[in-house]
């Protein structure tokens, strides 16, 4: 959260009435116990209001960190204000990784997971599918942790159960990464060699910005040991020096590229930590389609690439695997996301996003729940058949509906709260 109280793109200005900076779990745990209404903030890199209240927010940024690892289970447990920038070098030093990191360093593990955000992989599951652990505090104060059985519809939960203090990882063996950026992947050659683009690599992302026939950038991200990449990937072709997504501004504060090996943290991430990445002020919009249907997707977009084109600073299109978490944007179905960076414009932009979702919804395609979007709710709704079981869980764990704000209101069924 920027200190004037807005988000990390300056397009949202919180309306709280407070903001509560709690330095341990029990300050936290009576914030929570005694606001009418409350809700978590994270790093503030969400661009709708799916944090803000009238009423009261509450960070866990200055919470004790917490990193302990339990090498015989695999895993870590961090405070939920840790960034994953914070996590990944000490995980390093200790031998251990995670399974993938998003495009940013910067953004807190907790916010991450509560709104599925994701890196990219054709095997890797978003960031909250290495979740094995929750532990939060309840409307009344209470601080529990997670039943396994309840476990599926609480690590994307849009903060809707609670406000989580601390997080189970699943960590792996720490492995080294070369990254390479090509340039010029003709339409033709994606659209007849699509699998294999996304399977060239560890973790694969495509950069455009819809203005003409090519993809301009293909990053891959591959493990060291890997067997070396060609000269030639479908037509595109070795970029000779380093990259930025955008292919107008400098690369200096991007991660390192041209097969320079170097620790999974330090390749991931498009962005190193020691730089916050931004174009200017921008607006981000993201849509996740199954990917049995994402050429649909592609050749849908296209039909509209050059309304795009006026109003994108890039796009950059990802796969993500299947997971089981109830409100995750790729549950139960393998996902390719079409991810828009756009200028920070919203009266040029919301015509242009609205003709994306038409386009894009009846492919089955599901929003970034921290991305803008201009849906109607039943249509989100429809997207989610574990929405009645998510519901159940909310009401149960918040009956009076504390968490509860008027994004969740809008978008999630509310419960049925006591009069």
């Amino acid at each position: 959260m920027a200190t004037d109280g807005t988000n990390w793109a300056g397009n949202v200005t919180f309306s709280a009435a407070r903001l509560h900076r709690p330095s341990t779990v029990d300050e936290l745990r009576a914030a929570v116990a005694g606001a009418r209404h409350v809700r978590a903030l994270g790093t503030g890199h969400s661009f709708n209001r799916i944090a803000d209240t009238p009423h009261d927010l509450v960070t866990a940024a200055r919470l004790p960190r917490i990193a302990d690892l339990d090498r015989a289970r695999s895993t870590v447990r961090v405070s939920a204000g840790t960034r994953y920038g914070e996590l990944a070098p000490y995980l390093h030093r200790h031998g251990y990784a995670l399974h993938n990191l998003g495009s940013l360093p910067h953004i807190s593990i907790a916010g991450a997971v509560a709104t599925g955000t994701h890196g990219s992989g054709d095997r890797n599951g978003n960031l909250a599918t290495a979740v094995r652990g929750i532990e939060l505090v309840t409307a009344d104060g209470d601080l529990i942790e997670v039943d396994d059985a309840d476990l599926p519809g609480s690590v994307v939960s849009l903060g809707a159960l609670g406000v989580v203090t601390a997080l189970t990882l699943d960590v792996l063996p720490t492995f080294d990464v070369r990254q390479h950026v090509y340039e010029h992947l003709p339409r033709t050659a994606l659209e007849d060699h699509f699998d294999e683009v996304f399977g060239a690599a560890y973790s694969v992302s495509l950069f455009t910005r819809w203005r003409g026939p090519d993809v301009e950038q293909v990053w891959l991200k591959q493990h060291a040991d890997a067997e070396p990449l060609g000269a030639d990937l479908f037509g595109a072709r070795p970029a000779d020096g380093p990259r930025h997504p955008i292919v107008t501004m400098s690369p200096v504060h991007c991660t390192a590229q041209r097969g320079e090996p170097g620790p999974w943290h330090e390749r991931l991430p498009h962005f190193r930590l020691d730089f916050t990445p931004s174009a200017g002020d921008e607006l981000q919009s993201e849509y996740f389609v199954p990917r049995s249907r994402a050429l649909e997707a592609l050749a849908a977009l296209h039909t509209i690439a050059d309304r795009i084109a006026l109003v994108v600073q890039v796009s950059e299109i990802r796969s993500i695997a299947a997971d089981d978490l109830w409100l995750s944007p790729a549950q139960g179905r393998d996902s390719i996301a079409f991810h828009f960076t756009w200028i920070a414009d919203e009266a040029a932009v919301a015509p242009v996003v609205a003709a994306v979702e038409d386009r894009l919804i009846p492919l089955g395609a599901r929003p970034h729940w921290g991305k803008l979007f201009g849906l109607e709710p039943a249509l989100v709704r429809a997207q989610y058949p574990h929405l009645p079981a998510f519901t159940a869980l909310a009401t149960r764990l918040d009956p009076a509906g504390k968490f509860r704000n008027p994004f969740l209101d809008r978008y999630l069924p509310t419960p049925a709260l006591p009069s």
